[in-house]
């Protein structure tokens, strides 16, 4: 296995958090850029800057192969789509950008499940993300989960029986596989793996195969 540098936006974050430490054990070296005042928050060494301005870590990002986004807006709600837009799109343009110019090898993007019937701001700005990634040229991995279930975030365990249901029922299985529900296990092996074997091209991950990587 490649020993890999990874540089991360987001690091400070829900998943960012439980990555950091996993990837470091398994001797990888990471950054974690954290807003002035936040470095304390960061599991790992941590550089000062502004996530939604490039020109404030640009020159931090080297000698980086990889980069994680992980901005974004915490316990997202329909209520909040203004935030999403000038915080979780304005950081992907910021990451991707900064990412292209620095030439990183590997871009790896949290996007969200889509189409869903809810949540359509936060599925725009997301979805617009990837648009811009597509454009950037990079090779990249794009995790596309829907809920991702962890401390803080139980409540829709109270769903698994209904998603077990459509699971089995001809007329929903695509939308409950698609829409499932993932823990922060899974979502963690997942991205190790998207660092530890990165592919030529864009690949994208559906909650299906989240859920693989963290049960293999």
């Amino acid at each position: 296995m490649a020993r890999r540098k990874i540089f991360i936006a987001g690091g400070t974050g829900y998943i960012g958090k439980r990555l950091i430490p996993e990837l470091m054990t398994r001797g990888h070296e990471v950054t974690a850029l954290a807003r002035k005042g936040s470095e304390s928050k960061a599991v790992c060494r941590a550089v000062t800057g502004d996530p939604l301005d490039r020109s404030t870590f640009l020159d931090r990002i080297s000698p980086a192969d990889t980069f994680i986004q992980l901005v974004g807006v915490p316990h997202p709600s329909p209520a909040k789509a203004a935030e999403f837009r000038a915080i979780d799109l304005v950081s992907a343009r910021e990451s991707v950008a900064a990412a292209r110019d620095a030439a990183i090898g590997h871009f790896i993007y949290v996007s969200v499940a889509h189409p869903a019937p809810v949540m359509k701001a936060y599925i725009e700005v997301r979805s617009r993300g990837e648009e811009m990634i597509n454009r950037s040229g990079m090779n990249t991995t794009i995790l596309r989960p829907w809920y991702v279930l962890g401390p803080g975030h139980r409540w829709p365990y109270a769903l698994v029986p209904l998603y077990w249901l459509f699971e089995r029922i001809p007329a929903t299985r695509e939308t409950a596989l698609r829409l499932g529900l993932v823990t922060l296990d899974q979502m963690t092996a997942a991205l190790i793996r998207a660092v530890e074997t990165p592919r030529e091209g864009i690949h994208i991950l559906d909650v299906p195969q989240i859920r693989d990587a963290g049960d293999g």
